[in-house]
């Protein structure tokens, strides 16, 4: 059972998507890293950024992965030695090529607008031609399950007409992602009882069943999946790798990538979003922050007591980590284990843990939401069980807006802040009166603390609590910031938009302080 992933290719496709050549090359690294054996980097005729790609990419020492180029079956009427995209695929420098080429009647008829017999010599001639200069030729049977359908002879004829071109591996689609699991088991098993030769499938997600495609595939019997590592593509999307994946590996017993690598699976999916400039949804399965999640009391309690009560997986066996959002509806069980990896001597019992979870109902009933503000959360356990004398004072701030029609000037902000027993005026100009009451909080405090130079506020989130009071509406505001490669997010409530971010402005320095232990006391 292999892996053909195709976040380079499919997954550009993607709406939002755009990878830069280092891009490219740093994803093949990282796939390389988590063991899929194919990689399907591009079509090498399609552009000069390919090309330049497709040109460095040779030079990378790869261990598990093979790079494939991708293109299609030769142009109409044009031999297969004269059509510029072969020429392109067999010029690559990739032992591997997968070929697409056209299984649908209708999109013979309509699309290429030439006869069945032209489309059938065009997949037979182009596999030969690259079969014959030494390729693994894998031929992606476009529209495979929708032409199936409509005329299952013509469908099938395609993938004939690709074997005796030499196609070492078929590969049927589902292009317009329209297929339902129930349909794909027993076609998956006549195409490998009839051609003998080793089947993938490729699905789309318009239908939301990708996955479940994929799996059913392998269940009957195909030999690779292929898809993105995050599932992101054209439409809607591609099967998600990041959950098929560990469904084969942990769930059927099915290797698909060495054993010992399951455990990078949460890293990659991560570093991928990263590269594609994307924030890893939450709630993705197996790999998002919040799959092993448990934020009711009643389940909290019982995955400490016993994980699998509440865990379908060891979140360790892919890389992932169990955690315990606080928020109003958690119980002390939940509120005891985020206390206990700063105090390790609380117990359940402790009235420390009942005053956590009052002030955090307290609070929550004011608009503040802690689950996704754990760095608060801290500053809020560690005020109340072990306080510290305060990094800084705020004496004051003001805000100064110049906007005219057609004209906006910007913002400045002024702080005076007040460390120990000296006092610091500062003044800075922003994008906006956040921006500068950002820039002139770190300036006020950089002179204590030349740490905050290196803490970036990297995203800037505004809730609105209660939208029926309009302008006059209370607002939830989450910062979250990094330092190196850390990052935490803070959380501030006010009926004034600047009030709350200031809130969680003065969190995000705190915390970063209390964490590196600057001033104060660490609350062991």
């Amino acid at each position: 059972m292999t892996i053909l992933d195709s976040t380079l290719r499919d997954g550009a496709q993607g709406t939002g998507i755009a990878f830069s050549v280092e891009d490219k090359l740093a994803a093949v690294r990282l796939l390389d890293q988590l063991g899929v054996a194919y990689i399907e980097a591009g079509n090498p005729g399609s552009n000069p950024k390919d090309q330049e790609f497709f040109r460095r990419a040779g030079e990378l020492r790869l261990e598990h992965a093979q790079l494939a180029a991708f293109g299609s079956t030769r142009r109409k009427h044009v031999k297969a030695q004269e059509d510029p995209n072969l020429l392109s695929l067999a010029g690559a420098g990739t032992k591997v090529c997968v070929l697409f080429g056209k299984c649908w009647k209708f999109h013979v008829d309509h699309v290429l607008e030439t006869t069945p017999e032209e489309n059938l010599r065009m997949i037979r001639e182009s596999c030969r031609f690259l079969r014959d200069r030494g390729k693994m030729v894998i031929f992606d049977g476009e529209h495979f399950f929708d032409g199936y359908k409509d005329d299952r002879d013509f469908a099938l004829a395609a993938l004939q007409a690709a074997a005796e071109g030499g196609a070492h591996q078929l590969c049927l689609c589902d292009t317009n992602g329209g297929a339902f699991p129930q349909e794909v088991g027993p076609v998956v098993e006549e195409v490998i009882g009839r051609f003998g030769l080793p089947v993938g499938v490729h699905f789309h997600n318009d239908c939301g069943m990708a996955v479940a495609n994929s799996v059913m595939g392998v269940m009957a019997g195909a030999a690779q999946v292929q898809g993105t590592l995050l599932g992101f593509g054209e439409r809607c999307g591609n099967a998600n790798l990041a959950a098929v994946i560990p469904d084969l590996q942990l769930k059927l017993g099915i290797p698909c990538i060495p054993q010992e690598r399951l455990q990078l699976l949460s890293h990659s999916a991560r570093e991928m979003a990263s590269i594609a400039n994307l924030d890893l949804p939450d709630a993705m399965p197996y790999v998002g922050d919040n799959a092993f999640a448990h934020k009711a009391g009643m389940h909290a309690d019982g995955v400490l007591k016993i994980p699998r009560s509440f865990e379908h997986v060891d979140p360790y066996l892919v890389g992932n980590a169990r955690r315990f959002p606080a928020s109003e509806i958690s119980g002390r069980a939940v509120v005891l284990e985020r206390l206990r990896r700063a105090f390790p001597r609380l117990r359940l019992e402790s009235p420390e843990v009942r005053e956590v979870l009052r002030d955090l109902k307290d609070l929550e009933a004011q608009g503040y939401q802690f689950e996704g503000a754990d760095a608060s959360f801290e500053l809020l356990a560690r005020k109340r069980l072990s306080p510290y004398p305060p990094f800084f004072q705020l004496l004051y701030y003001h805000i100064y807006t110049d906007y005219s029609e057609g004209r906006d000037r910007g913002a400045s902000a002024t702080v005076k802040v007040q460390v120990g027993g000296e006092t610091r005026l500062m003044a800075a100009e922003g994008n906006g009166p956040v921006n500068a009451l950002d820039q002139a909080l770190r300036k006020a405090l950089e002179i204590f603390y030349p740490v905050l130079s290196q803490v970036k506020l990297t995203d800037y989130k505004v809730r609105v609590l209660d939208s029926k009071s309009a302008t006059a509406a209370g607002v939830r505001v989450l910062i979250t910031s990094s330092y190196g490669a850390e990052s935490y997010t803070t959380v501030g409530v006010s009926g004034d938009v600047v009030a709350a971010s200031w809130k969680a402005l003065e969190d995000s320095m705190e915390y970063l302080l209390l964490q590196t232990q600057t001033v104060g006391q660490s609350g062991e």
